[in-house]
């Protein structure tokens, strides 16, 4: 998550990352988007795999929320974008094959972010989890496939995502396969990120906006990002509705990459005029996540 005014990604901006200095977990969306696609989503739209497969796709993970959280990494602590929320494993709960990441105004003391034990007062608590997988597109499986189902959330300041980076932040490179802010039902957000020295962004205007004619926080969709040597593909609920190409994208081939998904509250991706008493908590559900590689 990225806003190019920033060094970059909440998704992005300059911090101190999962393995040290460098890392900048999402910084929000840019005003100057590169594309804008309108998309028929289907509500609680879903899929069997077997057309994939058929396909030549492997199934190299696969995540049904059916227990607790053994295949990921909880995040504690606060995050970077100036965001106003604390994560915690409070808020994630699994149940009924759904993995519930609940916001919630309750003000708690903790670490300003998990790299710096420095104490903070947040007003809010929020989830985030990271794979302990990472995945790469590479000479052995040329093309990545992300997908998951989520219900997004609702809510004035709410802002759920999934993606994908790896450490020191942005050498590995960084996909937002969906960012939407809760008060805007109908629109989420793609884009990349890339530098090649840790912390400094080098993308710009690689942000699409995708409108959904069917609400993304009442009904499930599956979103999806193809990640090959050139190019990211982007599907919502089956249809493609972006691809990006050129620039940074070939400079992250073979890196390493982990699945992220969160519920940050306010920060960069609001802009400055988001009043935090008038935010309103709400949940991100998330049915499943898999992970596919082809040649």
């Amino acid at each position: 998550w990225f806003v190019p005014l920033v060094l970059a990604a909440a998704a992005c901006a300059p911090d101190l990352g999962p393995t040290g200095p460098g890392h900048v977990p999402h910084t929000g969306i840019s005003a100057n988007l590169s594309a804008a696609t309108s998309a028929a989503g289907v509500c609680n739209y879903d899929r069997s795999d077997d057309a994939l497969l058929a396909q030549g796709w492997s199934r190299a993970f696969q995540e049904e929320f059916d227990g607790w959280l053994g295949q990921w990494t909880i995040w504690t602590g606060g995050a970077w974008n100036e965001e106003l929320q604390h994560y915690q494993a409070e808020n994630l709960t699994t149940g009924n094959g759904l993995l519930t990441i609940t916001a919630q105004r309750r003000t708690v003391e903790g670490r300003t972010h998990p790299w710096d034990a420095t104490l903070k007062t947040f007003e809010f608590t929020s989830g985030r989890i990271e794979s302990k997988t990472h995945f790469s597109a590479g000479n052995q499986t040329p093309r990545v496939r992300f997908a998951a189902r989520i219900r997004s959330a609702a809510g004035i300041g709410m802002w759920p995502a999934f993606w994908t980076y790896g450490d020191p932040w942005p050498t590995q490179g960084e996909i937002d396969i969906l960012e939407a802010r809760g008060s805007e039902p109908f629109t989420y957000h793609t884009a990349y990120w890339y530098g090649r020295r840790s912390g400094v962004n080098l993308v710009r205007n690689s942000e699409a906006t995708i409108f959904s004619t069917v609400s993304l926080t009442d009904c499930f969709h599956v979103y999806e990002v193809i990640w090959s040597r050139t190019s990211l593909t982007y599907l919502f609920d089956g249809q493609e509705v972006d691809v990006k190409t050129g620039d940074y994208i070939s400079s992250f081939y073979r890196k390493n990459q982990r699945v992220t998904l969160n519920l940050a509250v306010g920060g960069l991706f609001f802009g400055p005029g988001l009043d935090p008493a008038t935010i309103e908590p709400g949940a991100m559900q998330v049915d499943w996540v898999r992970v596919y590689t082809a040649r």
